[in-house]
């Protein structure tokens, strides 16, 4: 909204934009485990592929946000995937 474009406002809405898939049964822990970790490494993906734009827009604040999330997604990535070894 900063920058002039409105937020979802409906489940719908962010339906429509979401990159992962929603899980219908009851998976095992390890299963869900691995969910986890695509799910953080979708984000981390993400993240990489908007950082050209906030360069190309000399937008260091979306820039440093954007490297503080990726942080967070890729310790939490690395953090699970060390359970399934």
């Amino acid at each position: 909204r900063a920058l002039g474009d409105p937020a979802p406002r409906s489940f719908a809405q962010c339906a429509q934009l979401a990159s992962l898939q929603e899980e219908a049964g009851v998976p095992k822990a390890t299963d869900m485990i691995r969910q986890l970790v695509e799910g953080h490494e979708a984000a981390a993906r993400t993240i990489r592929g908007v950082f050209p734009a906030a360069e190309q827009g000399s937008d260091e604040p979306t820039a440093d946000l954007l490297t503080q999330r990726l942080q967070i997604h890729d310790k939490t990535a690395w953090m699970l995937r060390s359970m399934l070894e």
